[in-house]
């Protein structure tokens, strides 16, 4: 036994369509925001921290060379 008895029917949705492919459609939309958001964020996650280990290995060869010119 099934739902509907055609795809007509199926996409009908036994005439409340609009109201449910509205939520479909508004779902998908916030799934899809949600990921470019994850994906976005992920991004700029990975070049502050390469940002910040670049900053920080050139304060590390600066205190190198100042502790050779030193010595």
């Amino acid at each position: 036994m099934t739902a509907f008895s055609s795809w007509q029917a199926f996409w009908a949705m036994g005439g409340y369509a609009f109201y449910v492919w509205l939520a479909v459609a508004c779902t998908l939309m916030a799934l899809g925001a949600l990921v470019l958001h994850t994906i976005i964020s992920r991004r700029r996650l990975l070049a502050d921290i390469r940002q910040r280990e670049s900053r920080e290995r050139r304060i590390k060869a600066a205190k190198m060379k100042k502790q050779g010119a030193s010595s």
